[in-house]
């Protein structure tokens, strides 16, 4: 998959940008600030429907604005082409076309444009809690498995009703009860199954990147961890009733699994220093990347914001060599170091254009087409 271009209108602080991008390397240079970061969110949120690092809507319009508009036209790795727009207006519901039909359901656009995203809000995935890396393995496996992505949202429409019979003020009745769980317990097990086919499937190739970064002198680990590793969750649930009652809440269940992130065998989150944290996220994400690959859709873009922070020099090179080969498709790349952006420049072969991003205005600066 490729982005030909992208039009952006009253996005965050991006006013007005109509851009040619190249088939393979784009690079942002600019100050903080700039805007850099938020022209990538725009080509995220044409891929999820939404932004990577705002919480609404209404905070992507650009200040003062009543709507924003993005645009993107794209070429399918067999060559076919595709226009994906949205817009949305402050107080109303967003829209979403493919070559000008909407979408009924945001759901399914998903996937038809993947993209792996690595920034600095990757590191919540190891500081934050187990809801940011349950959420990572669902963008992921929600990329290539549609039923899956149908499955969560059936769970945590019944998880909700569940919890609010909880909360009531009234005894919950014992049947709605064990028809909820039972529809919990369904969609659950195959969440499950695929959470854990994920990774199992992406550890070593996540370990592979990793040693190819650090130079294998460390030992890093993925592992999955559910509640449907001891039994089904149907009978954990009515076994938990009088308890989940009490606290109002569902003690069992999907919602609370965790991927478990080891570095020499103890959890990164305390053994890693910021320049191992920052390998990891990377390492991850470029799994990520050859994980969708090996499904056999398209080839996702490779978004890469502000990466080379904390890294030594060692570990840029070793990263720039992964992603500039023949491996990855398009990339857009952001730094406001000029010299890790030549660097990759100087690496290439191929094309690539640079641009400079300065209060919202997007300049190229030059450009390489072969």
């Amino acid at each position: 998959m490729k982005v030909n271009s992208i039009s952006i209108l009253n996005y965050k602080n991006l006013p007005e940008a109509n851009i040619s991008l190249s088939s393979k390397i784009n690079c942002f240079i600019g100050n903080n600030g700039m805007g850099k970061t938020n022209l990538l969110d725009a080509v995220y949120y044409l891929s999820f429907c939404k932004s990577a690092n705002s919480a609404t809507d209404n905070q992507a319009i650009m200040h003062e604005a009543p709507f924003f508009m993005l645009r993107g036209e794209y070429s399918s790795d067999s060559g076919i082409e595709n226009e994906v727009s949205c817009g949305f207006k402050r107080g109303e519901k967003k829209q979403f076309r493919k070559n000008g039909k909407l979408y009924e359901r945001l759901s399914d656009h998903i996937g038809s444009i993947p993209l792996v995203m690595v920034s600095p809000a990757d590191n919540e995935l190891i500081a934050g809690g187990s809801e940011e890396r349950r959420r990572f393995v669902d963008v992921v496996i929600s990329q290539y498995n549609k039923e899956y992505l149908a499955a969560l949202i059936r769970y945590n429409r019944a998880l909700q009703q569940r919890n609010a019979l909880l909360r009531g003020e009234r005894e919950p009745d014992g049947e709605m009860m064990s028809l909820i769980e039972d529809m919990m317990s369904v969609e659950a097990s195959c969440i499950h199954a695929c959470r854990k086919q994920l990774v199992d499937e992406l550890t070593p190739i996540f370990t592979h990147f990793y040693n190819v970064i650090s130079g294998g002198c460390e030992t890093v680990g993925l592992r999955f961890r559910s509640h449907l590793d001891d039994g089904d969750l149907a009978t954990m649930l009515a076994a938990s009733r009088f308890e989940d009652r009490k606290h109002g809440f569902t003690s069992k269940g999907i919602h609370r699994d965790e991927l478990v992130m080891s570095l020499g065998g103890y959890p990164v989150r305390k053994e890693g220093s910021q320049g191992q944290n920052k390998t990891f996220l990377v390492a991850l994400k470029l799994a990520q990347f050859a994980f969708l690959c090996q499904k056999g859709g398209e080839t996702p873009l490779l978004l890469l914001d502000d990466i080379f922070d904390k890294l030594d020099s060692r570990r840029v090179e070793q990263i720039i060599a992964l992603v500039a080969g023949d491996d990855f498709g398009q990339i857009f790349i952001t730094d406001v170091n000029r010299e890790h952006i030549d660097n990759i420049l100087d690496s290439v072969d191929g094309n690539y254009r640079l641009f400079e991003v300065n209060a919202g205005c997007v300049q190229l600066l030059k450009e390489r087409e072969l």
